[in-house]
């Protein structure tokens, strides 16, 4: 299969474009900083698997769209999509990160609305196609300082059970897939600003978290089922993550 996956620079995205092209997919990946995608790429081939790489920046929907033509006319088709693309700054509202807000609000819902819009047209056309959407356990349960960040997560997960309902609605082979990591391993939390978040972590002590490529392995379950499985949904927590 040509498995797209965005925010493949690092954390999940590159774990799981590693353990897909290890299965033999020819994985196409996308983020913004080129010189990480070059590295992952080479790794990949090192392996012996295939990887291209597609630069983008989600919330570019013209430029999304643009590229996404062009690979569909270099390699025919493009059976899975991973919107895995997201950002995290944590921060308590009263403290008026505002900018951070908009920016959740920009990659987490409309970088998975822009690759939808991308890539629905052709799977449709095909009547084949899978889309992985990654949220969280935070789009089911929120917590102090995770407002917005929940906010967008609950809209993946609605996004993705509505696309899912339309596709199968229209007799349409189009699979849909939310993921729904807890604690993972990621830089993720590199991007909180907020130092009352920050403080708020440390009282709560260490715990035992994921791996990146144990949420590959969840996608490459889902990817691996008949074409008549559609695996709705995936939450996996740490086993010592309560919330």
């Amino acid at each position: 299969m040509n498995i797209l996956i965005t925010g493949a620079s690092s954390g999940i995205g590159a774990a799981t474009a590693e353990r897909l092209a290890q299965e033999g997919h020819t994985v196409i990946l996308m983020a913004r900083r080129v010189e990480k995608l070059e590295a992952l790429k080479k790794t990949i081939e090192g392996q012996g698997g295939k990887a291209l790489i597609a630069a983008g920046d989600v919330t570019n929907f013209n430029a999304i769209q643009d590229t996404y033509q062009n690979l569909l006319k270099e390699l025919g088709h493009i059976d899975v999509v991973i919107n895995n693309a997201g950002v995290m700054p944590l921060s308590f509202l009263k403290n008026g990160k505002v900018n951070e807000a908009h920016q959740m609000v920009d990659v987490n819902i409309k970088g998975v609305i822009n690759m939808i819009y991308s890539a629905l047209p052709s799977m449709m056309e095909k009547n084949k196609g899978h889309i992985i959407n990654v949220s969280s356990t935070a789009g089911r349960k929120v917590f102090p300082s995770s407002a917005i960040y929940s906010g967008t997560k609950f809209a993946v997960r609605a996004i993705s059970d509505g696309l899912r309902m339309e596709m199968a609605g229209a007799r349409k082979d189009v699979r849909v897939t939310d993921i729904q990591p807890g604690a993972v391993e990621t830089e993720l939390t590199h991007t909180i600003t907020d130092q009352e978040v920050l403080e708020m972590f440390e009282k709560m002590g260490e715990m035992e978290i994921m791996q990146s490529d144990d949420i590959a392995r969840a996608i490459s379950y889902a990817i691996k089922q008949p074409r008549n499985v559609n695996v709705n949904e995936i939450l996996i927590r740490t086993t010592s993550q309560s919330f």
